[in-house]
Formats: structure tokens, C-alpha cells, sequence
């Protein structure tokens, strides 16, 4: 994996430690009542949880297409069957996170393409708070879901 320029640690005003010298983003696919979460490898930072698609962005990216970099690289998604519809920012003063929430494609394909996954695999929309999730991602699922609702 080539370093990029976003690549390394950020101490957040909120006494969190976070990857993504310029922030981070990943993208909450979902087509129908479905999301699609990728169950994160032991070794990653919140490892054994399961999250979305995402990492830390580079100077030079926009967050949609940050997101969807990372999700090609995580899931080698074909980004032609990915609509971006809005973006949620979860601030921490110096440091934040951006979660593209963006309507998927029925043929769009997802699946383990580097050993930061375990597993890739679409979700019932109700049943997600049943897995173990990343913490981030479990902090912010009740608005993220709300978000995706008003967009059905």
C-alpha cells in the first residue's frame, strides 16, 4: 500500500485519537432496505467491528471522492453504480468524519479486496444495530438511519 498524504494519527480536541491527518470519510451504501458494512480485520484500529467503507483523506480529495476511493481499494466497487446524495459530518473541533450516504446500484458488486476486511455483506437496515459495530459508526447509526429513511 503507497502512503498518502493524509495517512497518520490526529489527537482530537475530544481526546480521541483518530486516523486522517486531513479527516476521514467512507460511504454508507444502500439500495433498498439494505447497507452494505465491511467486518473490519483484527489488526485495524476498532478492529473485529463492523463499519463502513472508509480512511483517512488526502489533501487533494474532495469527501465524495475520498469515500469513494476508499471504497474501491476496501471493496472494489465500480464507482459508475454509486450515486452520492449527501454527506453527515461527525465534528470533533480539529479533526472530522464524513459519511457519504449514497444510493447503490442493484448490480453493484462489493466484496474483500485487501486483508483490511473480513467480510463484506448487505445488511437489513433494522438489523444493523444487532452486529458489533464500530464505535464511531454505532455513535452516529441513529442519525445516519434517519438520514437514509428521508432519502427512500
Amino acid at each position: 500500500m503507497v502512503a498518502k498524504d493524509g495517512d497518520g494519527w490526529v489527537q482530537c480536541e475530544c481526546g480521541n485519537k483518530h486516523w486522517g491527518l486531513n479527516g476521514a470519510a467512507g460511504i454508507l451504501l444502500f439500495r433498498g432496505r439494505e447497507i452494505l458494512l465491511q467486518h473490519r480485520a483484527p489488526w485495524v484500529h476498532n478492529g473485529d467491528t463492523w463499519g463502513i467503507p472508509g480512511g483517512a483523506r488526502d489533501s487533494h480529495e474532495s469527501v465524495i471522492q475520498g469515500a469513494i476511493r476508499e471504497a474501491i481499494e476496501e471493496t472494489g466497487i465500480d464507482p459508475e453504480l454509486v450515486v452520492p446524495l449527501t454527506i453527515f459530518s461527525d465534528e470533533h473541533g480539529n479533526w472530522r468524519y464524513d459519511t457519504v450516504i449514497a444510493r447503490a446500484a442493484e448490480e453493484l458488486i462489493a466484496r474483500e479486496v485487501n486483508d483490511e476486511s473480513h467480510e463484506v455483506r448487505w445488511v437489513d437496515i433494522d438489523n444493523t444495530g444487532e452486529l458489533n459495530l464500530h464505535p464511531s459508526f454505532a455513535k452516529t447509526w441513529p442519525q445516519l438511519k434517519a438520514l437514509i429513511q428521508s432519502l427512500e
